[in-house]
């Protein structure tokens, strides 16, 4: 694995309970960062793509983002 070195603060409450973390899991600080990172990174992308494709269906439908709020409404109500 190509790896750099990477310095980072966190509040001293937040590193504690990242070691105990790590340490229940049986793995190193490094790793449990790693996939902290990896996972927020993925969620993210997905987040963004999620919102890509809906901004793109609003756009083919012609509807507002002022309008969003009522179109919910009316579909809870059953008027859809």
């Amino acid at each position: 694995m190509d790896a750099q070195v990477v310095n980072i603060s966190l509040p001293s409450k937040l590193l504690k309970l990242a070691d105990r973390l790590a340490e229940k899991e049986a793995r190193s600080r490094s790793e449990l960062f790693r996939e902290a990172i990896r996972d927020y990174v993925l969620r993210k992308a997905k987040w963004e793509e999620l919102f890509s494709f809906a901004e793109n269906k609003a756009k083919k439908l012609k509807i507002k983002e002022k309008d969003i709020e009522k179109i919910i409404s009316d579909y809870r109500d059953g008027k859809n």
